[in-house]
């Protein structure tokens, strides 16, 4: 499988995409952000771009791969809302329009547990809209992806301050499946790529059982 990401220089995309170079069924993947992972592996490319919103149709890079795995985002505590929904909405409706091959293609995006169009919180509906509307994209199969809490990958060098917060009580968040490893979050999106699944919204249990299908 042919894969593109973004986010790759974030927490789970990072994760992501180190368990991903190491399954022999991905063949390529392309790492599309506004700096360089650091990363050199055989299997890896990396297209820069300063502006996502710049990307045009058409654009030779994103030619014959499988699927999107649009992780990249950013948190929404101290974030002008203007600028979470064009980083959470705006920019991954975007890259899904100006994307080719839509018909034989798979776009997974990286929501969050607890997305709803009826949250109280603003991420909540911004997110929620941005699924509905990358639905109507045209693409083979699409999903919101809805993971809770997910433990790095060995090697990962960008970590979130709260994930070391998190990490004392994953054994018990995990057994009350709401808790996930970086392998889990690559074999599952994997799986959805190739095999599909029965329901859009992909929760932490899910995640689980897709990845034990891979």
């Amino acid at each position: 499988m042919k894969i593109i990401l973004t986010g790759a220089t974030g927490y789970v995309g990072e994760g992501t995409l180190l368990e991903l170079l190491k399954v022999d069924a991905v063949e390529k993947v392309l790492s599309v952000s506004r700096k360089s992972t650091g990363i050199k592996h055989e299997k890896l490319e990396e297209y820069l771009v300063s502006d996502f919103m710049q990307l045009k149709e058409g654009d030779e890079h994103f030619k014959g791969y499988d699927a999107v795995f649009f992780i990249a985002g950013i948190t929404s505590v101290g974030t002008p809302k203007d600028v979470y929904v064009r980083i959470s909405q705006e920019i991954p409706l975007h890259f899904a329009d100006i994307m080719p091959d839509k018909e034989r293609m798979t776009y997974i995006y990286l929501s969050g547990a607890g997305t709803s169009p009826d949250g109280k919180q603003f991420w909540q509906q911004v997110k929620s809209k941005t699924e509905a509307e990358i639905q109507t994209k045209g693409f083979k199969r699409t999903f919101g992806f809805r993971p809770a809490i997910m433990k790095w990958a060995k090697g990962q060098k960008h970590i979130q301050t709260m994930q070391y917060a998190f990490i004392v009580f994953y054994p018990l968040i995990r057994l009350i499946g709401q808790a996930n490893n970086m392998k889990e979050i690559a074999l599952s999106m994997l799986t959805l790529t190739r095999d599909g699944y029965h329901k859009f919204a992909i929760a932490p249990k899910d995640i689980t059982q897709l990845a034990k299908n891979f």
